[in-house]
Protein backbone atom coordinates (compact mmCIF):
# COMPACT_ATOMS: atom_id res chain seq x y z
CA UNK A 1 0.00 0.00 0.00
CA UNK A 2 1.06 3.65 -0.83
CA UNK A 3 -0.29 6.80 0.86
CA UNK A 4 -2.54 7.45 -2.56
CA UNK A 5 -4.16 3.94 -1.75
CA UNK A 6 -4.52 5.08 1.96
CA UNK A 7 -5.85 8.35 1.36
CA UNK A 8 -8.44 6.84 -0.89
CA UNK A 9 -9.09 4.03 1.74
CA UNK A 10 -9.77 6.35 4.32
CA UNK A 11 -11.68 8.96 2.03
CA UNK A 12 -14.18 6.28 1.13
CA UNK A 13 -14.05 5.00 4.52
CA UNK A 14 -14.49 8.92 5.79
CA UNK A 15 -18.09 9.28 3.42
CA UNK A 16 -19.72 5.74 3.66
CA UNK A 17 -19.31 5.51 7.13
CA UNK A 18 -19.98 9.33 8.29
CA UNK A 19 -23.25 8.94 6.08
CA UNK A 20 -24.33 5.45 7.30
CA UNK A 21 -23.96 7.68 10.91
CA UNK A 22 -25.66 10.55 9.52
CA UNK A 23 -28.72 8.09 8.28
CA UNK A 24 -29.12 6.53 11.63
CA UNK A 25 -28.72 9.34 13.87
CA UNK A 26 -29.61 12.05 11.58
CA UNK A 27 -27.26 14.41 13.17
CA UNK A 28 -25.83 17.14 10.91
CA UNK A 29 -22.42 16.60 12.61
CA UNK A 30 -21.95 13.27 11.03
CA UNK A 31 -21.95 14.80 7.68
CA UNK A 32 -18.61 16.84 8.92
CA UNK A 33 -16.83 13.29 7.82
CA UNK A 34 -18.62 12.73 4.69
CA UNK A 35 -16.81 16.66 3.43
CA UNK A 36 -13.17 15.59 5.04
CA UNK A 37 -13.59 12.42 3.13
CA UNK A 38 -14.82 14.24 -0.47
CA UNK A 39 -11.78 16.64 0.15
CA UNK A 40 -9.08 13.88 0.67
CA UNK A 41 -10.75 12.11 -2.09
CA UNK A 42 -10.44 15.60 -4.60
CA UNK A 43 -6.69 15.63 -3.47
CA UNK A 44 -6.25 11.64 -4.91
CA UNK A 45 -5.35 13.37 -8.37
CA UNK A 46 -2.42 15.44 -7.25
CA UNK A 47 -0.82 12.63 -4.81
CA UNK A 48 -0.81 10.24 -7.96
CA UNK A 49 0.94 13.17 -9.78
CA UNK A 50 3.32 13.21 -6.19
CA UNK A 51 2.30 17.01 -5.72
CA UNK A 52 4.18 18.31 -2.62
CA UNK A 53 1.24 20.95 -2.25
CA UNK A 54 -1.74 18.62 -2.18
CA UNK A 55 0.20 15.89 -0.39
CA UNK A 56 0.81 18.46 2.80
CA UNK A 57 -3.15 19.15 2.10
CA UNK A 58 -4.64 15.77 2.18
CA UNK A 59 -2.07 15.17 5.56
CA UNK A 60 -3.68 18.54 7.33
CA UNK A 61 -6.92 17.58 6.36
CA UNK A 62 -6.70 13.91 7.35
CA UNK A 63 -4.88 15.23 10.92
CA UNK A 64 -7.57 17.56 11.09
CA UNK A 65 -9.93 14.79 10.98
CA UNK A 66 -8.40 12.26 13.07
CA UNK A 67 -8.32 15.02 15.77
CA UNK A 68 -11.63 15.73 15.35
CA UNK A 69 -12.69 12.23 15.71
CA UNK A 70 -11.79 11.57 19.14
CA UNK A 71 -14.85 13.94 20.72
CA UNK A 72 -17.42 11.85 18.30
CA UNK A 73 -16.03 9.20 20.50
CA UNK A 74 -15.56 9.76 24.00
CA UNK A 75 -19.27 10.72 23.23
CA UNK A 76 -20.12 7.45 21.82
CA UNK A 77 -17.81 5.83 25.08
CA UNK A 78 -20.36 7.63 27.41
CA UNK A 79 -23.92 6.76 25.76
CA UNK A 80 -22.22 3.34 25.59
CA UNK A 81 -23.63 2.99 21.90
CA UNK A 82 -21.34 0.18 20.87
CA UNK A 83 -22.50 0.78 17.26
CA UNK A 84 -21.08 4.25 17.58
CA UNK A 85 -18.22 3.46 19.21
CA UNK A 86 -17.33 1.18 16.25
CA UNK A 87 -18.34 3.84 13.61
CA UNK A 88 -15.98 6.11 14.95
CA UNK A 89 -13.01 4.02 15.43
CA UNK A 90 -13.24 2.52 12.29
CA UNK A 91 -12.17 6.40 10.97
CA UNK A 92 -10.41 6.73 13.26
CA UNK A 93 -8.09 3.60 12.54
CA UNK A 94 -8.40 4.58 8.32
CA UNK A 95 -7.35 7.94 8.98
CA UNK A 96 -3.77 6.53 11.38
CA UNK A 97 -2.97 4.54 8.33
CA UNK A 98 -2.98 7.22 6.34
CA UNK A 99 -1.32 9.37 8.68
CA UNK A 100 1.46 6.49 8.67
CA UNK A 101 1.12 5.89 4.96
CA UNK A 102 2.27 9.78 4.52
CA UNK A 103 4.59 9.97 6.76
CA UNK A 104 6.45 6.89 5.20
CA UNK A 105 6.10 8.40 1.62
CA UNK A 106 7.63 12.06 3.20
CA UNK A 107 10.55 9.92 5.18
CA UNK A 108 11.31 8.12 1.37
CA UNK A 109 10.92 11.27 -0.91
CA UNK A 110 13.75 13.21 1.94
CA UNK A 111 16.01 9.75 1.32
CA UNK A 112 15.54 9.97 -2.22
CA UNK A 113 16.45 13.55 -2.25
CA UNK A 114 19.98 13.08 -1.21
Amino acid sequence: MNSLKANVLNSICLISVGLWGYLESSSGTAIIPVVFGCALLFCAPGLKKENKVIAHIAVLLTFICLIGLFMPLKGAIGREETIGIVRVSVMILTSITAMVYFIKSFIANRKAKK
